[in-house]
């Protein structure tokens, strides 16, 4: 996708990684970024950085999601790339809490539904679109330490690959965003952590990756080489992988 021209959505665009793909969208030539947060002072200070509009949404509400599209497509334009960025991050396994469980399965991958449902169909009828859903090598491989943040990442990546198998056709193109640990607030107060075992990255190399894997038209982005390998040892012998993820597990087990 060239970006050229493109009117452009980033949910999560008030700081991290939504922020800063805002900034090279707009570096990249795209006509118009629109900025949605639900932290309205962030979403207005990504929106003025980029000459943006600032847009306020909780995208763990449908009815949020739905007026952010339409109100983007009566104003502003047709949405050319829509990014469902916004995510959260909780620790626990299956003892974490129903409300926990509810609230990142609402954000992690109901928000990218949300998204598809009412956009999809305005997309398909004027030949096509665009879709970047970020989702976390964790829903390639898995999370030490979070059994939510595993699971809705791997629904995440399963969603996009559903909507790529089922409207490409239709002209709707995804890609997923599968990045390791990047250098955001939700790393900030763990920066040994698991995820960061091949390094933090800077948001502005993961946004390097972002383009050219747009411009590519790539189902998988992935800012961490590392993990094509790591996604290869697990399909060539997945209990010798899991052996692996168990020593793992010890280690940042203490």
């Amino acid at each position: 996708m060239d970006l050229t021209d493109k009117t452009v959505v980033v949910t999560g665009a008030a700081s991290g990684i939504g922020a800063e793909l805002a900034r090279r969208f707009h570096a990249e030539g795209a006509s118009h970024v629109i900025c949605a947060d639900l932290n309205e002072e962030g979403a207005k200070a990504t929106a003025a950085e980029v000459g943006g509009t600032a847009f306020t949404a909780n995208v763990a509400n449908e009815d949020d999601i739905k007026t952010l599209i339409d109100t983007v497509e009566a104003d502003i334009g047709p949405i050319d790339l829509f990014c469902s960025n916004a995510g959260i991050g909780i620790g626990g396994g299956a003892e974490a809490s129903n409300d926990g469980w509810q609230s990142i399965w609402e954000i992690n991958v109901m928000a990218h539904v949300w998204a598809a449902r009412h956009l999809i169909p305005l997309m398909t009828a004027r030949g096509g679109g665009y879709l970047l859903n970020t989702a976390s090598a964790a829903g390639l491989l898995s999370q030490i330490g979070s059994a939510p943040y595993a699971v809705t990442k791997h629904a995440a990546v399963g969603f996009a690959e559903w909507i790529a198998l089922t409207h490409g056709d239709d002209g709707i193109k995804v890609s997923v965003l599968c990045p390791q640990a990047v250098r955001t607030a939700m790393t900030a107060d763990n920066q040994d952590g698991v995820a960061s075992i091949d390094g933090m990255m800077e948001p502005v190399e993961l946004a390097d990756a972002v383009v050219k894997g747009l411009d590519e038209e790539s189902f998988l982005i992935l800012p961490h080489p590392e993990v094509l390998k790591y996604m290869r040892n697990k399909t060539d012998d997945y209990d010798r992988w899991i052996g692996g993820m168990q020593k793992l597990n010890r280690q940042f087990r203490g």
